[in-house]
């Protein structure tokens, strides 16, 4: 069973999920951190692939972005760096990114690499469904990956409907229309979106992005969704560490509470 299924059939709530971006702090950190990270309790871990014009992030990812690549991180590197990571880590492993470097990677050779070196989805938020169900979506079923799907509270219930129909992961509900980056609160608009899809009682597992940042936003977050996933609030503490082990775990123990 894929890892992320797996997870989802072990535990139902409060699942955290954490983002980074591969080749930031260090081109050569990524290992580091994701193991830390697992050993500090985290359920899943999305490594971003970072790229010169990621316009829907907010200024902290996009800076650690700008630094990945100035580090000379690519996505043949992330593969190399990873090919020995499932000897020592369990838990699901994503890769998130934008479509182009995707496509000049190939996306076939994309897929078989991912399965190789034991990735188990992946989210391109800028790929339109269409397109990827007509040329790419038979490479990710060939090779066991989960495309994970976003919805916005400008989703349409049709459209809700029809990603919850074609997704076989879980679906990533980001809380505003906004660009990422850690909010310290969660706004009633954004309960009302949140609480319309819950009493969807969608098939698929609900994961909840976008301005969450600390122990009071995920558990709120949690209330209406199987889970939550941090990025901002946690690369800006990649950004600040001296020490990286003692770092990440105290930032995950204080979100968990």
């Amino acid at each position: 069973m894929n890892r992320i299924n797996q997870l989802f059939h072990q535990k139902k709530n409060n699942i955290l999920s954490i983002y980074f971006t591969a080749g930031h702090p260090d081109l050569n950190s990524t290992v580091d951190i994701i193991k830390n990270l697992e050993n500090s309790g985290v359920d899943m871990i999305e490594i971003g692939m970072p790229f010169s014009d990621p316009l829907a992030d907010g200024p902290v990812i996009q800076d650690s972005s700008s630094k990945a690549l100035k580090n000379g991180m690519s996505i043949r590197l992330l593969f190399e760096q990873l090919k020995n990571i499932r000897k020592e880590v369990k838990i699901p492993l994503l890769l998130m990114g934008y479509i182009n470097p995707v496509f000049q990677f190939g996306v076939k050779e994309f897929c078989e690499k991912c399965k190789e070196t034991g990735i188990d989805g992946v989210i391109l938020p800028d790929l339109p469904i269409d397109e990827f169900r007509e040329q790419y979506q038979k490479f990710f079923i060939d090779n066991d990956l989960r495309f994970i799907f976003l919805i916005t509270p400008q989703t349409s219930p049709e459209r809700v409907r029809m990603i919850d129909s074609i997704s076989n992961g879980f679906i990533y509900m980001v809380s505003s229309s906004s660009t990422t980056g850690a909010k310290g609160n969660i706004a009633n608009e954004q309960v009302n979106y949140f609480s319309r899809i819950k009493a969807m009682n969608l098939n698929n597992p609900l994961i909840i992005g976008f301005g969450i940042s600390n122990h009071e936003t995920f558990t709120r977050a949690c209330n209406y969704a199987n889970g939550a996933i941090i990025g901002s609030a946690f690369v800006k503490i990649l950004n600040e560490t001296k020490e990286l082990k003692q770092d990440i775990g105290s930032f995950i123990t204080a979100v968990k509470g």
